[in-house]
């Protein structure tokens, strides 16, 4: 099938990538041209594990192209998939201008039949306004005889993972409605996914404002279990409860599960923060409060600060002097995204404190410049307190403390006999509670995770 992507940020490209994959002619749109040169010359602009062969593989075989000619790639999809960013605006909601502007320039080219996919994640009624800008667009022309529907078919992709993700789906949603054109994107649709569904029937067919509003759904939940278990952590660090202890115990239960029950440091990236933002302001348009999403993000946003809490317990309000390892900078591990990281508030504290800090990431170093110069205004006399280093153990080189705040794997097993030479004392702040408090303790290292007791050496 001939697809169109338009826009090549995450989303954009690992659905034109894996659709290519799968022996689709794939032609990818984006008005950034610098991206569209880092493509076209072999690179990818974001890290995701197994992309970067993908977009090759295809390339070199013809099925995927990039390029900043709307015009061409109005012409070449018979499907249209609308994957441009909805970055919250001022009150919380989603903004659509991107998703309106793909739309307005589909209506300006097109002229026959297209099924127009909203793969954005947007709020429940964007397929309208999707729709009323291309009808727009087509009266202005004179053009009656281009038709299309618009069908929502979001993403559940994972950052890290999301090739898979892509390739072998838990679930494909897709909205459509019951008109004549609604059936032919129906048709287009099924035989697009076709490959995903060999095995077993992977789809699910439903109303365009029913798939518009699963996607806020499906990540609302998720957050709220986090945060639910991080308020739970904070309790347990009173009382005295180990709350990995307890998530074993109420992951058992089927009904509950064990994912996403791991306490931390709070979430972060570009989807979590941005959905729960944008399902309250879809709520409040229509005279409801979610009370128990307001709390989730509330609580996420104290979690931010938690281990900033715990060094001021440790070491005092007034940092002068003081030096900090953090060993984890993006939101989580197999990515750059620096979105919402819980690094930069931790970061932000410290220095703010008068310390300084030495800071490493296996992936995220250069996007982490980028993004820790905005945060401090490009303001060298704070940008130089802050070192990137080489290696973890490089960033530990006589630091008061270490600092953990994303949990990649690299991270899992260190040398601990070369950590405490490293460190000035053997103390660890660990946002994603990597190590029993026991080992810590057994291995003389004082321990402060999230929600776990601080033990003495037995």
């Amino acid at each position: 099938m001939k697809i169109t992507i338009i826009g090549t940020g995450y989303v954009g490209l690992v659905t034109g990538a894996c659709l290519a994959e799968l022996g689709n002619d794939v032609f990818c749109l984006d008005v950034d041209q610098s991206k569209v040169d880092i493509l076209n010359n072999g690179g990818i602009p974001i890290h995701e594990p197994g992309l970067e062969d993908v977009v090759a593989r295809n390339r070199a075989a013809g099925r995927l192209k990039f390029s900043t000619d709307l015009a061409a790639s109005v012409a070449h999809g018979d499907v249209q998939f609308i994957a441009v960013g909805t970055p919250p605006d001022e009150d919380g909601s989603a903004d659509l201008q991107y998703v309106l502007a793909a739309a307005r320039n589909i209506g300006k080219h097109m002229t026959g039949f297209k099924v127009i996919v909203d793969k954005s994640t947007v709020p429940v009624g964007t397929a309208g306004k999707v729709s009323a800008a291309i009808a727009q667009e087509l009266q202005q022309r004179g053009n009656t005889g281009a038709t299309f529907s618009v069908v929502s078919n979001p993403e559940f992709l994972k950052e890290g993972a999301a090739v898979e993700d892509f390739m072998r789906p838990d679930r494909i949603v897709i909205g459509h409605d019951s008109t004549a054109e609604g059936l032919q994107a129906y048709a287009a649709m099924k035989k697009l996914y076709a490959p995903f569904n060999r095995n077993h029937e992977r789809t699910y067919w439903m109303d365009v404002r029913s798939a518009e509003f699963t996607k806020y759904a499906a990540n609302a939940m998720l957050a709220t279990r986090i945060s639910f278990m991080n308020e739970l952590a904070n309790l347990a660090d009173q009382v005295g409860a180990d709350i990995e202890a307890v998530r074993h115990g109420i992951g058992s239960d089927p009904r509950i599960g064990h994912s996403f029950l791991y306490a931390g440091c709070g979430y972060g990236g570009s989807c979590f923060p941005k959905d729960v933002q944008a399902l309250e302001r879809t709520a409040r348009a229509y005279g409801q409060e979610l009370h128990i999403l307001r709390a989730v993000e509330q609580v996420n946003n104290n979690q931010k600060h938690v281990l900033g809490k715990k060094v001021v317990a440790r070491f005092g309000e007034n940092l002068q002097g003081r030096h900090f390892a953090i060993w984890g900078l993006a939101f989580k591990p197999n990515t750059d995204d620096m979105r919402e990281a819980s690094s930069r508030v931790l970061l932000g504290e410290l220095i703010a404190r008068g310390a300084t800090v030495a800071v490493f990431d296996p992936v995220a170093m250069k996007e982490a410049k980028r993004v820790l110069a905005l945060d401090f205004n490009s303001d060298e006399s704070i940008l130089s307190r802050i070192r990137f280093s080489e290696s973890p153990m490089d960033a530990l080189q006589d630091a008061d403390a270490l600092a953990i705040v994303t949990e990649w794997k690299a991270f899992r097993s260190p040398d601990f006999e070369q950590l405490k030479s490293k460190l000035k004392a053997p103390v660890i702040f660990d946002g994603r509670n990597l190590f029993e408090p026991q080992v810590m303790a057994d291995a003389s290292i004082e321990y402060h995770g999230i929600g776990r007791s601080i033990l003495t050496k037995s």
